[in-house]
């Protein structure tokens, strides 16, 4: 690879880097040719973008981008890396999934938000809502006091009848 190629690499690392709101680094020794076609798939069915570049590069483009540093020390072996957008927690959940199938694919670190996780939080990034869930359940909240409305309204309303109906029964006796 001649410095040309490496300057591409390094600016098209660099571009990753700025428009992902998550940096995940994943060991990837071990796994087979297929399996890590099936999680690229995964990973793209969720919008991460999943690659695999040499350790040096990698870490001369987050050098140039600043506030990487702790990944520094994961960058040995064979490393993977995904970048996400909005969906920050996609990528824990299919490393999650993976690692308890096979255990394989693990996860070294990532950043966050400009927050850094180490390899030993990943039960917990995998447990968080991902955004659809969370807005589902916004939305939810926002719904069910309408719902409890329209019981409130139609138990009213189906007792109003009642009291009615034993009044005219009343009177015709």
């Amino acid at each position: 690879m001649n410095k040309t190629e490496k300057e591409e690499i390094i600016s098209q690392i660099e571009e990753l880097l700025k428009e992902s709101s998550g940096v995940y680094l994943i060991d990837y020794h071990g796994v087979n040719v297929e399996d890590i076609s099936k999680l690229r798939r995964n990973f793209r069915d969720d919008e991460v973008t999943y690659k695999v570049f040499k350790n040096t590069l990698f870490k001369r483009a987050y050098d140039k981008v600043g506030g990487y540093e702790k990944f520094d020390e994961l960058m040995e072996g064979m490393t993977g890396i995904a970048f996400t957008g909005e969906n920050f927690i996609a990528p824990a959940k299919i490393i999650k999934k993976y690692f308890d199938d096979k255990q394989k694919f693990v996860f070294k670190g990532a950043y966050i938000d400009s927050e850094f996780y180490n390899g030993d939080h990943l039960d917990a990034l995998a447990s968080m809502p991902t955004k659809e869930e969370v807005m589902s359940s916004i939305v939810g909240s926002i719904a069910m006091p309408a719902t409890n409305l329209v019981g409130v309204v139609s138990a009213v309303m189906r007792d109003l009848v009642s009291i009615v109906d034993q009044i005219s029964q009343k009177e015709a006796a």
